[in-house]
């Protein structure tokens, strides 16, 4: 059976609710969702899934259990990391909920397609399905043309004794959106590869996106069949990050005349989709179509007005912004003196 999978809790709600709209809209056909839970924060999560006969929540808390587990002993048993979170203020197990995304290899579908709650599905996908009867990972992004040190930015000599020089970049993707098949990866297979990480490979893996980056290493270092739409079949490829200039046609997005599978609103919090469906003026990539499928079912709802918010609010939220920028410079700062002493 084919299906998705997504992550959520209560904070992505909005986000969540327009994913499974945009699903049911342009997906071509009726395609099961299941929800893996981020945490236990669910309410407003549960009560819409109840309400829809094709969603469902992933309830098999030992696989949870499993990647929490997994992840954690990546990351507690990884001194670089322990300590370059610490410096940038973060958690010692910093984003752990999004390795539960892997859940979804050990879950009820047969095939199936990952997607970020900050995802719009914006076309049929059962090429990516079809895809799968070839290949166990698919991606469909254009992770390859950025620098390698997002997903690797361990000694460069490392990373060539690990990795097949010609599986690099063209075989890296981000993790907010992937196709893959069920059990792909035996237990022993993934005990072997802990085993590995922990005997000092982990030192490859960037730490600004830790879930992005372990993912890539299991799928290059397992070795399993791989094929990303963006880099064997670019001509075909279009676009998916909210940052590019797209079409928009009847609430569909297009590149260059050709409709896209997804657009992603990756780096912009969910705090931003939540303030704008309280009518508050918030400046979000093609807003008009996020708010379409956010309210596909309750137009009413529609927020049909914004207002700015008070002077107070503003200056916290200029405040939260300046720390993240802070939290930020001081990510790129990191990654620069990387650069320096790996030259």
């Amino acid at each position: 059976m084919d299906g998705i999978y997504t992550l959520a809790n209560d904070v992505v709600y909005d986000q969540l609710v327009a994913l499974l709209n945009s699903i049911e809209a342009n997906a071509g056909r009726k395609i099961p969702v299941c929800v893996i839970p981020y945490n236990e924060q669910l309410d407003k999560v549960k009560a819409e899934i109840a309400a829809r006969d094709n969603v469902s929540l992933f309830e098999d808390y030992s696989s949870i259990k499993y990647w929490d587990n997994f992840a954690t002993q990546v990351w507690k048993n990884y001194p670089r990391a322990q300590k370059t979170w610490r410096e940038w203020g973060f958690p010692e197990l910093y984003r752990l909920p999004m390795h539960r995304k892997l859940c979804a290899l050990e879950g009820e579908f047969d095939k199936f397609i990952y997607f970020d709650a900050d995802t719009l599905l914006m076309g049929p996908i059962d090429y990516v399905y079809l895809k799968l009867d070839k290949y166990d990972w698919v991606t469909n992004d254009f992770q390859y043309k950025s620098e390698l040190k997002y997903v690797f930015d361990g000694p460069p000599e490392l990373i060539q004794e690990i990795f097949p020089a010609e599986k690099l970049p063209s075989h890296i993707f981000c993790a907010g959106w992937f196709a893959a098949k069920k059990q792909i990866f035996a237990r022993a297979t993934l005990t072997n590869l802990l085993d590995k990480l922990q005997s000092g490979e982990a030192d490859v893996m960037a730490l600004g996106g830790p879930d992005q980056s372990l993912f890539n290493y299991i799928v290059l270092r397992s070795g399993i069949s791989y094929y990303n739409f963006a880099y064997d079949d670019p001509e075909k490829a279009t676009g998916n990050h909210w940052s590019s200039k797209f079409d928009v046609r009847e609430n569909v997005l297009y590149d260059q005349g050709q409709r896209l599978t997804y657009l992603h609103y990756m780096s912009i919090g969910a705090s931003a989709f939540t303030k704008v469906c309280a009518s508050e003026d918030v400046n979000i990539p093609y807003r008009d179509v996020f708010l379409h499928y956010r309210y596909l079912k309750s137009p009413e709802d529609r927020p049909q007005t914004f207002h700015r918010p008070n002077i107070l609010t503003r200056l916290q939220n200029n405040t939260k912004n300046f720390l993240q920028q802070k939290t930020n410079n001081i990510k790129l700062n990191y990654r620069n003196f990387k650069d320096k002493i790996t030259q």
